[in-house]
């Protein structure tokens, strides 16, 4: 039992450290990891739970989304842009050998992800919030 305690708690740590760089670099997006982070603390330590759910980088990326608010555009769009860059270096790559029907299908995996976070996933605004 101590050794999953042990790996959901790396893992958490693991998802802190590349949410943090996450939010920092355009290029990387926190939202995953941070995810990522919650759910292994939330397994491994309420402790740690605590901790990561008050901290700054918890309430600015992803309180709103577990909470049912949603993401806000900016969090939205640093998704949508960080996907289809790294999708379009899969992309080009897979072209450029000739492999023809996994970019038709690494394609439909991008609309559907662009059409998802657009359409389904909730906008949430928080200058509109009340209070």
């Amino acid at each position: 039992m101590k050794m999953k305690k042990l790996f959901w708690t790396a893992l958490g740590c693991l998802g802190v450290v590349l949410g943090a760089v996450g939010a920092a670099l355009p290029m990387l997006p926190a939202f995953p990891f941070l995810l990522l982070a919650a759910f292994s603390f939330g397994k491994s330590s309420e402790r740690l739970y605590r901790w990561f759910t008050g901290t700054k980088l918890y309430r600015k990326n992803l309180e709103s989304y577990l909470q049912g608010k949603g993401m806000t555009p900016a969090a939205k769009l640093r998704v949508m842009i960080t996907v289809t860059l790294l999708m379009s270096v899969g992309f080009l790559l897979m072209y450029l050998r000739g492999l023809f029907l996994p970019c038709l299908i690494l394609a439909g995996i991008w609309v559907f992800h662009l059409l998802y976070f657009a359409l389904v996933v909730k906008t949430f605004r928080p200058e509109t919030e009340p209070g």
